[in-house]
């Protein structure tokens, strides 16, 4: 067993805008070369726009409903049945992001 401590689980901080955790993390994925002023543009600037041409709903419900779209709903798992191993469709676990 490593005798060195383990290391403390850092919390994310929410993003200032909308004080959401989810928007924070999809900011800090687009970051590039550490440029998170610029990503946080981009960001913004694509709610804004978002914003004039959907009038109906919320852009920050619009963003969360694009990522809940694309999120994958089956994954393969490897099972091995005799001497082979097959690859098995299953249902991707829920993980709570907050």
């Amino acid at each position: 067993m490593s005798r060195r401590k383990s290391a403390v689980k850092r919390e994310s901080l929410p993003d200032p805008v909308f004080n959401d955790i989810v928007v924070a993390k999809f900011i800090n994925k687009m970051m590039y070369d550490g440029k998170k002023a610029t990503s946080q543009a981009i960001f913004y600037g694509a709610l804004d726009e978002l914003k004039t041409k959907v009038t109906e709903e919320e852009p920050l419900m619009v963003f969360k409903k694009a990522l809940e779209n694309t999120k994958p709903q089956i994954e393969v798992r490897s099972r091995r049945v005799g001497g082979a191993t097959y690859q098995v469709p299953v249902d991707v676990r829920v993980v709570c992001i907050s």
